[in-house]
């Protein structure tokens, strides 16, 4: 069975930085595109940004710059390392796994997903 699990969100002032970590178990770690969505209250989820098996990064504009993804694939594991965090930035942030090839950013594309992480950065 696969497990996704992430882990280091919280509350953050603007300006501040957060890293966010998703451990994966029960797959072939090395060989899917993983990514990051996040959805705020009362919207739909949105892409944030995507990192191929070989390591190949993908932002969304509104996080290029500030947000940077990296993958460990001996632990299992890919971090989102947020810097410059602005309010609207506040929202829930998942983990998914994707085994379609290319730069997957429809939510449609993942088979797994982790269970969520809050972030609130304050004003």
């Amino acid at each position: 069975q696969v497990h996704l699990v992430e882990s280091g969100g919280g509350l953050v002032q603007a300006g501040g930085s957060l890293r966010l970590s998703c451990t994966a178990s029960g797959l072939t770690f090395g060989i899917y595109t993983m990514a990051w969505f996040r959805q705020a209250p009362g919207k739909e989820r949105d892409f944030v940004s995507l990192i191929r098996s070989g390591g190949i990064p993908y932002y969304v504009d509104s996080v290029k710059g500030r947000f940077t993804i990296s993958r460990d694939n001996p632990k299992n594991t890919v971090y989102l390392q947020m810097n410059s965090l602005k309010p609207e930035d506040t929202a829930t942030y998942y983990c998914a796994a994707s085994g379609i090839g290319g730069y997957p950013r429809s939510d449609r594309a993942y088979d797994y997903w982790g269970q969520g992480s809050q972030v609130t950065v304050s004003s």
